[in-house]
C-alpha cells in the first residue's frame, strides 16, 4: 500500500484534487471518502464529478443513498459515477448473530449496491462518502480517501472541537495491486 497526504487549504482545491484523481480513472474503481462532517466530502466528490466532465450537480446523495451520473473518462470513453452516501446505512438493528458487515451486505443487497460493487464494469466507477465502515465488506482493491478537519483550541473546560476554516488534509491510499503507481506525480491542477 502507498499512500500521499495532501494539504487542502480550501473548497478550490478540494475539487482541484477530486478532479485531479478522476482524471486517472479508467472504470472499474471503488473509492471510500471518509472523514468527519465538514470535512470536505461533498466538495472532493464534486471536484471528483467535473473531472469525469459531469454537468449535473454533484450533491451529497444522503437522502436517496446513491446517484448515478454520466460523464467521460480522460480517454473520451463513456463513463457512470455512482455516487453513495452509506452515512444512513448499517443501523443497530440486529438479526441474531449477525455482525456488521452481514448487517451492511444486506442492505447493499436490498438497494442493489451489493452486485455494483463487487464487480464494476470497466465504465463505471463507484465514489462512496462514509465509506470507511464498508472497507471490509468492499472491494478488496479501492482507493481509500480520508479527510481530516482541523481541531480548534481546547479550552480549559471542553477537548478541542472541529472548527469549519483552517486547512484540511486529504490522506491518499491505494489498496491492492490495481493501485501501484497510481499516486506517483499526482497534483491537483
Amino acid at each position: 500500500m502507498e499512500s500521499k497526504r495532501f494539504a487542502v487549504p480550501r473548497a478550490e482545491d478540494m475539487r482541484a484534487l477530486g478532479a485531479a484523481v478522476a482524471g486517472r480513472m479508467h472504470g472499474g474503481e471503488v473509492i471510500l471518502l471518509s472523514g468527519p462532517l465538514g470535512a470536505g466530502k461533498t466538495t472532493f466528490a464534486q471536484g471528483f464529478g467535473a473531472g469525469l466532465g459531469i454537468d449535473e450537480p454533484i450533491v451529497s446523495p444522503t437522502f436517496t443513498i446513491a446517484r448515478e451520473l454520466s460523464g467521460v473518462f480522460a480517454d473520451g470513453r463513456p463513463a457512470r459515477l455512482i455516487h453513495v452516501d452509506a452515512y444512513r446505512l448499517g443501523g443497530v438493528d440486529y438479526a441474531p448473530g449477525q455482525d456488521s458487515v452481514d448487517r451492511l451486505l444486506d442492505e447493499l443487497e436490498s438497494l442493489g449496491l451489493d452486485e455494483e460493487l463487487e464487480d464494476v464494469d470497466d465504465h463505471a466507477v463507484v465514489l462512496m462518502e462514509w465509506g470507511e465502515q464498508m472497507a471490509a465488506a468492499l472491494a478488496d482493491e479501492r482507493l481509500d480517501i480520508v479527510l481530516e478537519r482541523p481541531l480548534g483550541r481546547p479550552d480549559a473546560a471542553h477537548d478541542a472541537a472541529l472548527t469549519s476554516g483552517g486547512v484540511r488534509y486529504a490522506t491518499i491510499t491505494g489498496v491492492g495491486a490495481r493501485w501501484e503507481g497510481f499516486l506517483d506525480g499526482l497534483e491537483p491542477r
